[in-house]
Parts: C-alpha cells; structure tokens; sequence
C-alpha cells in the first residue's frame, strides 16, 4: 500500500542517537554515544524497598487511574523544594508532572506552537526537543553557544527579524551537547530580550543537579516576575530515565492548555513512578543522594579528561565542563567529522556526529559528542584511545 503521510511528520527522520543505539547495542562495541546515567546512580535498593512497602499497602492506588495534573504530594514536593533551594516558582505557578522532562517540550509546542511559528534555539541544541518543535511544523532558527551560553547579539538580532517566535528554547546549565553554562549575566539578558519582545522562554533543566565544579548559577525562572519561563525538570538522570517522570512549572493558564494536550496523550503519568519519586524525596535524605551522583560524575568525568589529554591529538580540542553528562570534542579545520564517526563505529566505537545537534543539520559541523556516564571506566579510557589514534590517523 502506498501510505500517505501527514505534513508534520512526512520530513522527520529518526533520531541520530536512536539510530546508532543499534550499532552500540552490540556487545562489542564501546558506546559513548548515549545519555544515560551511571549504573552505579540508579537508586535501585531504595526503589524497591518503597514499590514492596507501597503494593503492600494500597496496591489499587498503584494500578488505577489517576489525574492528569500528577499525584498531588508529589507536585507539592516539587513546588516546595523548587522554592526553597532554587527560587523557582510564584503564586501565578504551577506543576504539572509529565512522562519525562520530552513531554514538556512537546506539550509546550503542542500549546503554543502554529505551523510556521518560530522557536529560537541554541545551536546545537537537544535533538529530542528539535525534532519535537519539527513535527509542530515550527521555524527552527539557531543561534550559536559561546563558552558562557547562548550569543545575546545573535538573539536579539533574531528576536528584531522574526516576527512569529513563539519561545526561546535553551539548556542552561551543562548543555546538551556542547556542556555549557550559561552566565547569570547572560540569564539576565535572555529574560530581558524575552520580556522587551514578548516572548516566552523554555528553559529545560535536566542536568542542573549534577554539578560537580564551580558554583551554583540561580535558574531562568528564578526571575521570573512576568510569568514568561516555562520550566522543564526531570527525575530521569537523577533517579531513573525508565520510569519516565519529569515535570514543568509554568504560569497556571499555560499549564491548564498543557494539561488539555496532556489528556489526549496518555492521560497522566504513571502513578506508581510518581508515587514512588515522591517518596524518594521526602523518605530518604535525597539531598545525601544528589551528593553521591556528584562523586560519581565528578571521577567519572576526571577518568575522561585524564585519557582525552593522553590521548587525543591536541590539534583535537575538548571543552571542560562543571557538570552534567557530555563532552564536546572538535576536530581540526578541514576534517571530515561524519566520515571520523563512521570510521569509529568500524573500530567498535560509537559517538554522535555534531550536525544531528543543529536546528539545520547541513550547516557545517566538525564537532562530535563523547558521553561519559555510562561506559564503565575501561571502556570510557579503551573508547577514547580508539578515537585518540582515529585521530591521529585521519586528522
């Protein structure tokens, strides 16, 4: 048969990332390509002690419907740790807990996003939430990363040009996938620009408890007096990415629309997930937890940077970052970036090309994105003294 597709979705392509988790699901192969956390982060103990004492209880709670809003103690568990710790959220607020941090940025779209709307974002960017912002038919328009976040020159001249630009979309702390952060003094300006040019701000916040150096920068939101950030945070890199439980705070009239798109997806997220991050939060010291995922990083990331210096070309350059899961690796004027991925994959090595990062993946890229988390420490040195002597060879 020959199918006829929708406009939205008839130029989507699979995921890059998706697309090479079936060359790094080979048992042979060195995967720094994926995301995903540690092994040793999971809370997998503390989870099941809390799913035996829950079932116990009140197993129907745990398998019937609930709402769509999310578990109530657990949106009040958030709304109270986001206030205390990080001066996130007003009386105009409120959470909606979703299926992972993914859902915001497609329930935001979904809300506030025409076809041919523009969202402004950084350049590389998150290729979940692009191709999220692509299948609402929305402009992507990239504006580049320096050391200390997204070029406020570059935005505002964006923000002067386009006349539909729905929000800016922005990772600010240890971007994925360059490992950035961006600068209080940037936030200022982001929340200023977005407040001259009436625009909203998505700010997606799935790494920000993973500092491990440097100091704490206060979020977006944190300014926000005008009801114009939409905050997106997770639980899936600092409890488990499966049980897919993340959350947005935003400005009740936005989240009422978002709750509306919500219930025509999935209805609510799943209840023994919520159930079980609510307690992990308020049973167990999680603030001793966020600690220990620190440490694990933190060494983790030195094994990285130790084997990256001896073994990489220095003509091959490698942004330090203070947090987070990524590196950010470039190859010298005139090299063949997509051609050095492939190569790699043949040496049992995957990592992923920079042009799947970019709003518009034919514009010149000759960066590639080394995960560090989830290979064990052999693997990560083995994988990067592969990639070190690629280099070397091909560079």
């Amino acid at each position: 048969m020959d199918y006829s597709f929708s406009d939205r979705v008839q130029a989507l392509k699979p995921s890059a990332i998706r697309e090479i988790f079936k060359y790094a699901s080979d048992p042979g192969v060195i995967s720094l390509s994926a995301g995903n956390p540690a092994p040793e982060a999971f809370p997998a103990k503390e989870i099941a002690e809390i799913s035996a004492d829950l079932f116990a209880q009140n197993p129907i709670d745990l398998l019937q419907y609930s709402v769509t809003e999310g578990y109530t103690p657990l949106r009040e568990t958030i709304a109270g740790s986001m206030r205390k710790k990080h001066r996130v959220g007003r009386e105009f607020d409120r959470v909606l807990v979703t299926s992972g941090a993914q859902q915001v940025m497609d329930l935001a779209a979904k809300s506030l996003c025409n076809e041919g709307d523009v969202v402004l974002c950084e350049a590389p960017s998150f290729i979940g939430a692009l191709n999220t912002f692509r299948s609402y038919n929305a402009r992507l328009r990239g504006i580049s990363l320096e050391d200390d976040g997204m070029n406020m020159e570059e935005l505002e001249r964006a923000l002067k040009e386009e006349t539909r630009v729905r929000f800016i979309y922005t990772i600010p702390n240890f971007q994925n996938p360059a490992g950035v952060t961006m600068s209080m003094e940037k936030r200022r300006r982001l929340y200023a620009l977005a407040k001259q040019y009436g625009t909203l701000i998505l700010e997606d916040n799935p790494y920000g408890d993973l500092r491990f150096h440097g100091e704490h920068v206060e979020a977006v939101k944190s300014l926000d007096e005008d009801g114009i950030v939409i905050y997106a945070g997770s639980f899936s890199k600092v409890i488990a990415p499966g049980m897919r439980v993340g959350y947005a705070i935003a400005p009740q009239e936005l989240i009422q629309k978002m709750v509306v798109c919500k219930q025509g997806q999935d209805v609510h997220t799943n209840i023994w997930a919520q159930r079980v991050c609510c307690e992990l939060m308020t049973r167990y010291d999680f603030d001793a937890h966020l600690e220990r995922l620190r440490g694990v990083y933190r060494k983790k990331y030195k094994t990285a940077m130790d084997a990256i210096s001896r073994f990489f070309p220095e003509r091959v350059t490698c942004r330090p970052v203070e947090g987070g899961l990524f590196l950010w690796c470039t190859l010298p004027e005139g090299a063949d970036m997509p051609a050095f991925c492939r190569q790699a994959v043949l040496r049992k090595v995957c990592v992923v090309p920079g042009s799947a990062f970019l709003p518009n993946e034919n514009d010149p890229c000759r960066s590639f994105r080394i995960n560090y988390s989830s290979p064990t420490d052999e693997q990560l040195v083995k994988g990067i003294e592969i990639l070190g002597q690629l280099a070397k060879e091909s560079c």
